[in-house]
């Protein structure tokens, strides 16, 4: 099994639970194709570098997983046809790196830090 991790950006109008719903549909693709989820992160509503489709901000979801060649097809093949998404991306690591978390508050980085000193 190969190690994917999959990045997709909603529309800047999805609401939370229009979210929530993204993110148990892919996953539950992920699943049926015989992929195991490792860790799945929203990150949340992010500035765009350009304008895609009009809109200037986008909610990102993140999933970390691993699988066969069949999950990427049939996740790409399902995203493209789906109006809520702007943009996906998939990208095959050699590891994963659970601890790290990119989005987290600088307060929350900072007293994980402390934590570990």
């Amino acid at each position: 099994m190969n190690l994917y991790e999959h990045t997709i950006i909603a529309r800047q109008d999805t609401s939370p639970s229009e979210i929530k719903q993204l993110t148990e549909k892919y996953s539950d693709i992920i699943e049926k194709n015989d992929g195991e989820i490792v860790k799945t992160e929203n990150w949340g509503l992010l500035n765009l570098s350009y304008l895609i489709k009009k809109n200037k901000k986008g909610s990102y979801i993140h999933f970390k997983f691993k699988g066969g060649g069949n999950v990427i097809n049939e996740l790409e093949k399902n995203e493209a046809i789906d109006k809520k998404l702007l943009r996906y991306l998939t990208v095959r690591v050699k590891k994963f790196d659970l601890e790290t978390n990119f989005f987290s508050k600088k307060d929350e980085i900072e007293k994980k830090e402390i934590i570990k000193n």
